[in-house]
């Protein structure tokens, strides 16, 4: 299978990994499934075992489709250009696998054996829900999913290091600037590392965004900077000088703001801006 689709897969993938609105999303679908308790689980099982089979049932049905979501939104991103069509493509045919999986799930919970007929008819039965699910996540995830796509063929996967490789290249655009709000979304001018938030400033503003640095510094797009420290990052335009205190390097940015350089990163600093 090709490296670059098993990338962008993985990439995408991780987007759901790290979005709080999809938990959120899935815990109340859940939720309501374990209280209204329908196709007969309300009478067959206790108010504990209902939310413990739900909630192994959705884990299996929504993990299948996204697998299947993803890798359609991104096999077929030539052949159909809206991503909601691509993505419900995906979950669509992700009922076939699924209609096994929940199988298997009633086997666990209710000692029913599966066969071919049954799986096949609770696959038919399944697409009602991968095409709520694709609902759903569409509605919640469609930007997220689309920054991923933009900085999976342009940002560098692998984790920085020091020296010159440092200096970051990838599109106009940096994907990173999609999750600031419209009036902040300028021209990216450096990051920084806030607690478990990563502060982006750009030219008409700065905001803190829940994003690990590492990540952070794959959505910078085709911006030119480079990696100061563990905690900064700056573009290569917003440096106006070095300064050197007390033996310790620091960046001096345009609008005033002092970063300090570490030792593994200063050499390429140097060679960059000395």
């Amino acid at each position: 299978m090709d490296h670059t689709f098993l990338q962008s897969t993985l990439r995408e993938l991780q987007v759901f990994r790290r979005s709080p609105r999809f938990w959120a999303t899935f815990a109340t679908v859940v939720l309501i499934f374990a209280v209204t308790g329908p196709y007969g689980t309300l009478t067959r099982l206790m108010p504990g075992e209902r939310l413990g089979y739900w909630l192994v049932l959705h884990a299996v049905a929504w993990s299948i489709a996204i697998v299947f979501s993803v890798a359609a939104e991104i096999l077929l991103r030539h052949a159909l250009p809206n991503m909601f069509a691509r993505m419900m493509t995906g979950s669509i045919v992700a009922a076939l696998p699924m209609g096994f999986g929940i199988a298997l799930v009633d086997l666990i919970f209710f000692g029913t054996i599966p066969t071919l007929t049954g799986s096949l008819l609770q696959s038919l039965s399944s697409v009602p829900l991968c095409i709520l699910f694709c609902i759903l996540t569409y509605l919640t995830m469609h930007r997220q999913i689309a920054t991923a796509a933009e900085g999976s063929g342009s940002a560098n996967m692998a984790p920085p290091t020091p020296g010159m490789s440092e200096i970051s290249a990838a599109p106009p655009q940096a994907p990173i600037l999609s999750r600031l709000k419209p009036e902040n979304r300028g021209k990216l001018m450096r990051l920084t590392v806030r607690d478990h938030y990563t502060e982006v400033v750009t030219s008409r503003g700065r905001e803190l965004i829940l994003l690990r640095f590492g990540d952070a510094l794959t959505e910078i797009g085709n911006t030119e900077g480079i990696r100061l420290h563990r905690s900064h990052w700056v573009a290569a335009d917003h440096v106006a000088g070095l300064k050197r205190d007390n033996g310790k390097l620091f960046v001096i940015a345009r609008d005033g703001a002092q970063m300090p350089v570490s030792r593994s990163y200063a050499e390429a600093v140097r060679r960059r801006f000395g």
